[in-house]
């Protein structure tokens, strides 16, 4: 069975940094593109970030310049490092990948920045 679990959400306050991270069982992890979504209240889910098997990355406007996410794949694990936090980052985020034709998500951790 594929597991994705998130950890790392926590509230903090604007301009503050947060490091989430995802670890990965029941996949070939390597080969497998990685993505961060989130989803605010009465908001849809959002792609906030992917990286790909070969490292590529790609990021949302919105933390464009903000935010990084990295894998290591030897621990099965991607991570999310976001700095310079705003209120509207406040959101549920889920670390999600697509394996054996279907998608696979997280249980999300919550990310909150309080003014």
């Amino acid at each position: 069975q594929v597991h994705l679990v998130e950890s790392g959400g926590g509230s903090v306050q604007p301009g503050g940094s947060l490091r989430l991270s995802c670890a990965a069982s029941g996949i070939n992890f390597k080969i497998y593109t990685m993505a961060w979504y989130r989803q605010a209240p009465e908001k849809e889910r959002e792609l906030v970030a992917n990286i790909t098997s070969d490292g590529r990355t790609n990021y949302a406007d919105s933390v464009q310049g903000r935010s990084t996410i990295s894998r290591d794949n030897a621990w099965n694990r991607v991570s999310l490092q976001m700095n310079n936090l705003k209120p509207d980052d406040t959101a549920v985020y889920y670390c999600q990948t697509r394996a054996y034709g279907r998608d696979f998500w997280g249980r999300g951790t919550q990310v909150t920045v309080f003014s």
